[in-house]
């Protein structure tokens, strides 16, 4: 069929004046398809019509003369047309009922599924009887082996990560590989530069990179097997296989940086992290020499412990060259750390010396360096003091006891006197304070904390809500 556009750049007010009333009987037929458009320049704002793809004037009254000869049949089409939707109303309700009863299915399904997810993730690791490697390993297997899509997968790793500790297996890399190898494999890897620019999987990709920084806490370092499981996980622009070359280039630098190292795995015995701690804080004399003592061997001792001892020779003669007037104090306990175990120690120290002076030279300061030739010289002798010698008091020895008790520091001193008998003749006066552990779980008020177990599950339920 031939259509036109008919462009009239009159006003739309004037058409119908001007025109007879065939063409306003047209006019009125067809507005619904007309279309404002702007006018052309000679005519300014004025709107002006645009018939677009319509049909001639006199095709248009012949289909108008056929419509009215129609409509007395109108009743029994509608009737015809009314029966025929029902019909097909009927033939397509079957389908959809088919189709709903499968997805209710699905939604049972997945429902089930994911209770099993949270029942698991809550109790699992807590219910667990024996706090291990293969009760962890065995948590993990249940999880993947469960029926169904895992639409739990985030929770339930942040919930292992919690419970590592608790198991011993914070510093095992076999265990972080089988919480990356949760993750689907494929499926998160963006396809196209949109997807990797916008951090395609969000919330998998925080997920796996919290599990990096608790490896990076606890001086874990990954092997290149955790790389190519990333990179079939994430692909080569995620955000964890980012955080893992980074990993991978500043560990090996920090992993034996410690002057004080410690052998791995950290050893458990309370007597011999007492020992690396002693040799940690008389690391500043080169001759101080750590002792062992047990309390058995001192008389009248009530408390049965071990002792460990440092002191140095110039430390010893400090100590006879003491005035016997004045008293020496034993204080803590104060704290040190050996790896990530904290030791409580006690020292033997005495007030500073108030007219003692100290020379007044930076051994940093490379500017004024010294020349015996130039430098003017004084009849007073000003001997440099020694490392144990401070601002604040002189330190005679160092300690830590198996009960951090008063008896055992008793005994700690008796043991001492074998080779400083000078200490039997010098008051000696305990200024010691109270304990870290025993104010731990101790609230204003004399009330107990919540234990660590109660608080996990409190946080656990947020994790899932």
């Amino acid at each position: 069929m031939f259509t036109r556009i008919i462009r009239q750049s009159v006003p739309l007010g004037g058409i119908c004046k001007s025109y007879s009333n065939r063409t306003c009987r047209l006019h009125n037929n067809m507005k619904l398809s007309l279309k404002y458009v702007q006018s052309s320049r000679q005519y300014g704002k004025t709107p002006s019509l645009l018939l677009a793809n319509q049909q001639s004037p006199k095709e248009k009254l012949t289909e108008i003369n056929n419509e009215i000869n129609k409509e007395p049949n109108t009743d029994k089409n509608n009737e015809t047309q009314k029966d025929s939707q029902e019909r097909s109303d009927q033939n397509q309700e079957k389908p959809k009922e088919e189709s709903r009863s499968e997805d209710e299915k699905d939604d049972k399904r997945k429902g089930r599924s994911s209770v099993f997810a949270k029942a698991l993730v809550l109790h699992a690791f807590e219910n667990a009887r024996k706090k291990e490697k293969e009760t962890f390993l065995e948590c993990l297997r249940m999880y993947q082996n469960q029926p169904g899509i895992k639409q739990e997968r985030v929770p339930f790793i942040y919930t292992a990560l919690k419970y590592m500790e608790e198991f011993g297996v914070h510093k095992d890399l076999s265990v972080y590989k089988q919480l990356i190898d949760i993750f689907p494999k494929q499926k998160m890897i963006p396809s196209n530069l949109f997807q990797g620019m916008f951090l395609y999987y969000p919330k998998e990709q925080y997920c796996a990179t919290a599990v990096l920084e608790q490896m990076e806490d606890n001086g874990v370092i990954p092997d290149p097997e955790m790389e190519l499981m990333l990179l079939n996980i994430f692909g080569r622009h995620g955000m964890p296989l980012e955080k893992y070359w980074k990993m991978m280039y500043w560990q090996p630098k920090f992993k034996n940086l410690n002057p004080w190292p410690v052998p791995q795995p950290i050893p458990t015995d309370l007597r011999e992290l007492a020992w690396y701690a002693m040799n940690k804080i008389s690391s500043i004399d080169v001759r101080s020499v750590v002792t062992d003592f047990n309390t058995e061997d001192v008389p009248d001792s009530i408390d049965k412990t071990w002792i460990v001892s440092a002191m140095a020779p110039d430390q010893s003669e400090l100590l006879k060259k003491h005035d016997k007037s004045k008293p020496i104090y034993v204080e803590g306990p104060f704290q040190i750390y050996v790896s990530i175990h904290a030791m409580d120690y006690f020292t033997l120290r005495t007030d500073p010396i108030h007219d003692r002076k100290f020379p007044e030279e930076d051994t940093d300061d490379v500017k004024k360096l010294r020349n015996p030739y130039t430098e003017i010289r004084t009849s007073e002798v000003i001997l440099p003091p020694t490392v144990h010698e401070q601002e604040d008091g002189t330190i005679f020895a160092n300690c830590c006891t198996g009960t951090s008790s008063k008896d055992s520091l008793l005994s700690w001193i008796r043991c001492l006197q074998k080779d400083n008998p000078v200490l039997a003749e010098i008051p000696i006066v305990f200024t010691l304070r109270k304990q870290f552990q025993d104010e731990r779980y101790l609230d204003s008020g004399n009330k107990q904390q919540v234990p660590d177990s109660e608080s996990k599950k409190d946080d656990d339920d947020k994790l899932l809500q």
